[in-house]
């Protein structure tokens, strides 16, 4: 949906015309902002994610849980 969403604000980026100047520089901040967005779900959570589970798991409890009933 993002990719979607950003294909369809291209033409209202690029556009020339009587009042395209007002819409250009929205479209480039919703452009922006949604790969933005994208880049931060796809790539950071996940590593920031990884590294904290790494982190508890070097620095957590040593003990081992008995999951028997």
């Amino acid at each position: 949906t993002t990719i979607a969403m950003v294909f369809g604000m291209i033409p209202i980026a690029i556009a020339t015309g009587d009042g395209a100047d007002m819409n250009r520089g929205l479209a480039i901040v919703i452009i922006g902002g949604l790969l933005s967005s994208l880049f931060l779900t796809l790539v950071v959570v996940p590593v920031v994610y990884s590294i904290f589970d790494s982190l508890q798991r070097r620095f957590g409890k040593k003990e081992k849980t008995n999951y028997e009933a």
